[in-house]
């Protein structure tokens, strides 16, 4: 077995090969020379300063796995299985790619002094000291990652603006009506919001918008979005989806025969949701390994369709989401927006499909299971946040 990507995704999937009884060879390839480590950390305790690292507690020696770090994948030839990698080709038996996602880069920011991504742990570490210095800083995308820096840069004492190109913040994760109260924590937290503005271009110590204004940055933090780690598969036969990343069955399996795809950079088919799932979270590198194990091994055959889940922890608040929505969807708010804790429910066809949690942790856990077992809800119990979600069920 060789797995090639030493992120979360990659590193379960030596786990669970080995708890589920595989006693075959197991190697992991990754790109980074670090140990294995954990990813949210980076945009929290990491870049604080608060954490030296975020290592996986995994005995790789225990479990007899072979871990090749800071070696680069450059191609597979699945007609001879075998994975080409800057120290040589790896021969392989089953392949499982991966190899997570990677930043979007900012157009014309290439070599420019002052520009950072937050992606890698060496991304957090150049990251640190320019928090430590308190400098202004300009953040170029208000999504999930952006909103999480900031917070960070303001809890370091930074001078923080954020500029969107969108209209809110979360553009591309939520409806405006749920997503416009969320512009107003920025303030709360005083930083400057600004959207519906583009970047012009960037230049040491200045980010210049479309119509000339020059907000001055000692440093410049790109969180536009991310896109699959899957650039070294060109050539390879295997089949990439419309966003670059490996499309798989869903059993997780590659389009050629002897290769997995699992994390980030895949995406499978939902028969909950009735559409193929691109889902860029932690969770779904946590739980997606199990399923690739149990297909490797072959003893019960696995399909893999979960509700998705992810949290993000920005400017005082615990923002949760379960499940996956669409426009169509129904949407049903539980408690005020402007006050500190409040859900949105959306519902298919009476089923619940998806919630977003904000500073209501019990709303999550229940919510999360009425997914799962697709339950009919009551539209006009789920209105009443005094209510535990689980009593709001239709009938």
């Amino acid at each position: 077995m060789v797995v090639v990507g030493a992120g979360m995704a990659g590193v379960q999937t030596a786990v669970a090969l080995r708890e589920q009884g595989f006693t075959g060879g197991v190697t992991v390839v990754g790109a980074e020379p670090h140990q294995p480590y954990d990813r949210p950390p980076l945009s929290k305790a990491v870049l604080l300063g608060t954490a030296e690292g975020s290592a996986f507690d995994v005995d790789f020696e225990a479990l007899d796995v072979d871990l090749r770090l800071g070696c680069e994948a450059r191609g597979v030839r699945p007609a001879e299985r075998v994975l080409d990698t800057e120290a040589g080709p790896v021969a392989y038996d089953d392949l499982v790619l991966a190899t997570g996602a990677e930043p979007v880069t900012l157009p014309g920011t290439e070599g420019v002094p002052g520009v950072h991504l937050l992606r890698t742990l060496d991304d957090a570490e150049r990251l640190r000291p320019v928090l430590a210095r308190q400098h202004d800083i300009v953040v170029v995308g208000a999504g999930w990652i952006g909103a999480e820096f900031a917070t960070a840069a303001r809890e370091a004492g930074c001078a923080v603006t954020v500029v969107e190109a969108a209209g809110r913040p979360l553009a591309g994760a939520l409806p405006a009506e749920v997503a416009a109260p969320m512009a107003a924590w920025y303030a709360d937290a005083g930083a400057e919001l600004r959207t519906g503005v583009r970047v012009e271009r960037v230049e040491p110590g200045a980010v210049v918008l479309a119509g000339g204004t020059r907000l001055p940055a000692d440093a410049v933090v790109v969180g536009i979005g991310a896109r699959p780690a899957t650039g070294w598969l060109a050539g390879s036969g295997i089949e990439l989806g419309a966003h670059g990343e490996v499309v798989a069955d869903g059993r997780l399996r590659a389009s050629v025969p002897g290769v997995y795809a699992v994390g980030d950079c895949a995406s499978f088919p939902s028969a909950r949701y009735g559409e193929r799932l691109l889902v860029h979270h932690w969770d779904n590198a946590l739980q997606g390994p199990r399923t690739v194990a149990a297909n490797i091994i072959g003893v019960t055959p696995s399909v893999y369709d979960p509700v998705p889940y992810f949290w993000s922890e920005q400017f005082g608040r615990f923002v949760q989401y379960a499940g996956h929505h669409g426009p169509a969807d129904r949407l049903v708010w539980r408690g005020d927006p402007a006050g500190p804790a409040w859900t949105v429910c959306w519902l298919r066809e009476g089923r619940l499909a998806a919630l977003l949690a904000v500073g209501r942790p019990r709303d999550l856990a229940q919510g999360r299971r009425l997914i799962e077992a697709g339950r009919t809800m009551d539209a006009e119990a789920l209105t009443d946040p005094a209510r535990p979600l689980k009593s709001a069920t239709a009938g």
